[in-house]
């Protein structure tokens, strides 16, 4: 269902750009730029940690396995919703409104399932799973606020809305994820390596992710922010960039580069700490210009496309072999995908730094964002819902 999701909302905002540069006009019920975040920050990832948390999580807290028929009902309310959000996008702001009624109930289903997985284990150690369900609950309430944002016809609570998912909720998970897995699968990959991964450096990357949700929130409400405000942003984002480039080089970026699987996971994480570089460099000079100048949406795409979008493609690749009995690594197949993809993310930053040149990097981005994505689904969802190759269960 994830992979089906990705792949349709690519196809889907490809079409658009496509039609947008022949100067075509079509419907639009919900803005499109507001349509557009909300999907592309929550609709197909939620799936993903669906996939993910109901098979790490029963291994971190101990417990039984989770079947797949048990979350069947929550994920076909997703599923169906976000089908009936993308008609009424083009039809009726309602019919979007009653699509994300579905995938918000469907999620709040399996955010209280997982919820009450974390409160049974008897595990000492469950702050990323705390942290987890937590950011889950985030998410559930930024899905009903969507619903109602668009029951009311709100752009700015829609946008809202959207923030607040895409930092408190999304990239919330990805970094405790990372936090959790990569220096793990660096130490166990590369022996000279270690799993360094302090507590205090899960609290502060959660802590600056959920400063730039207020910050974004924020700036939707408080429209401009003084140049003191902007000065504050970067007294954030600079000292960030700087520790999540370090971090990235520390769990041994340079070193995981003879591993493919691994160099994939670290290649996402390096995105996260260039994103906040961007942003701090990004908010200096609309300080400095008074908003006349920045990176446009650069810093952001940067997050989402390269930290989130290619993270999630590493370790989806992972987990689809580790569960369907392949070996757990990188083929020739899976390198090109990821580096058709990582294409993608450095065309469409450029294109927001480049704005004389936006449409040609914009559609040459999503040309190949949309070519990784339907690959990397045409090839592993092959495997989904087959036994196991190597004869073991599942």
């Amino acid at each position: 269902m994830a992979a089906l999701m990705l792949v349709m909302s690519s196809i889907w905002w490809g079409i658009l750009l496509v039609t947008r540069a022949l100067g075509l006009a079509l419907y639009w019920a919900v803005p499109v730029s507001a349509a557009h975040g909300l999907l592309m920050s929550m609709g197909f990832m939620p799936l993903f940690f669906a996939g993910f948390l109901f098979t790490a999580g029963p291994k971190w807290l101990r417990l039984r396995e989770v079947t797949a028929r048990s979350l069947l009902p929550g994920l076909m309310f997703m599923l169906a919703g976000w089908v009936s959000v993308l008609i009424g996008f083009h039809t009726y702001a309602l019919v979007s409104c009653a699509g994300v009624i579905l995938v918000a109930a469907g999620w709040t289903v399996l955010s209280v399932k997982f919820s009450m997985m974390v409160r049974r284990s008897d595990v000492p150690d469950r702050i990323h799973a705390r942290l987890v369900a937590f950011a889950c609950g985030i998410g559930a309430i930024a899905l009903w606020t969507a619903a109602v944002s668009l029951a009311i016809s709100s752009e700015l609570m829609l946008r809202t809305a959207t923030q607040m998912g895409l930092w408190g909720f999304v990239a919330t998970i990805f970094a405790v994820v990372s936090h959790r897995m990569i220096p793990f699968f660096g130490a166990s990959a590369v022996p000279f390596l270690d799993a360094w991964r302090p507590m205090w450096l899960l609290w502060a990357m959660v802590t600056v992710l959920w400063l730039e949700a207020v910050f974004s929130a924020a700036e939707l409400w408080y429209r401009p922010f003084s140049a003191a405000m902007r000065w504050g942003q970067v007294a954030v984002e600079l000292p960030a960039s700087l520790l999540l480039l370090y971090l990235a080089i520390r769990w041994g970026l340079v070193q995981s580069l003879k591993i493919r699987l691994i160099a994939m996971l670290h290649g996402g994480f390096t995105w996260l700490g260039i994103s906040f570089a961007l942003s701090a460099l990004s908010h200096t000079l609309m300080a400095l210009t008074d908003g006349a100048h920045s990176l446009g949406l650069a810093p952001l795409h940067a997050m989402t496309m390269g930290y989130l979008g290619a993270t999630m493609f590493a370790m989806t690749t992972r987990v689809s072999s580790g569960h369907g009995g392949r070996p757990v690594a990188a083929d020739d197949v899976a390198w090109t995908l990821y580096w058709i993809l990582q294409s993608a993310v450095l065309l469409r930053v450029i294109a927001a730094i480049w704005p004389a040149a936006s449409t040609p990097f914009t559609l040459l981005a999503i040309a190949a964002w949309t070519a990784a994505t339907l690959g990397w689904a045409l090839r592993y969802g092959r495997w989904f819902g087959r036994s196991r190759l190597d004869g073991r269960p599942g």
